[in-house]
């Protein structure tokens, strides 16, 4: 791996630690502008630099650094009840960079991004839910309730705006 790439790799990782822990509570599931990252990792990145970046802010949370919502970390954060949507950023950020070539500025046609976005997060939402529905014993209806649909407008404003801002972030990143 080259310096650049693994200094790239390192100043996402750096803005999920800053974005992950502002938060804001509305329920089991804090609304946090971590998953606003996420997008941009798997655009700007693509898919094995941006999830490489998702894991080491997982790993830094994990080990107790406070990156998490609520300014939070360690394993009784991962494992907890939010811990799935956690998780869930791995395949968000992987399918998010598989819309993107490798090395390359070009991002392809506009809808893309904002498209393969919305898939991961969709499996976000999946994996989140589905674990908190084990660790809560609700039933689907009322996780996604809790857990989905207030998400819903507030990350249709994130995969805009990601996806606005991926494009020319990646332009200068791989031009030349």
């Amino acid at each position: 791996m080259k310096t650049k790439d693994m200094t790239i790799i390192a100043v996402m990782a750096a803005l999920l630690c800053v974005a992950g822990p502002l938060s804001i509570s509305i329920g089991p599931i804090p609304l946090s502008l971590a998953s606003f990252a996420v997008y941009l990792a798997g655009a700007v990145l693509g898919a094995k630099r941006g999830t490489l970046a998702v894991a080491i802010y997982l790993l830094l949370g994990l080990v107790g650094l406070p990156v998490f919502s609520g300014f939070q970390g360690g394993v009784q954060k991962l494992v907890g009840v939010t811990g799935g949507y956690l998780v869930g950023y791995l395949p968000c950020a992987l399918i998010t960079g598989l819309a993107v070539k490798a090395d390359s500025p070009e991002t392809g046609p506009a809808w893309r991004l904002p498209a393969f976005m919305a898939l991961g997060t969709a499996v976000l939402y999946l994996i989140g839910t589905a674990w908190f529905m084990i660790q809560t014993k609700n039933t689907l209806a009322a996780s996604m309730g809790m857990c989905v649909i207030p998400f819903l407008p507030g990350d249709a404003v994130k995969i805009i705006a990601a996806s606005l801002l991926a494009r020319p972030v990646r332009g200068a990143l791989y031009r030349g």
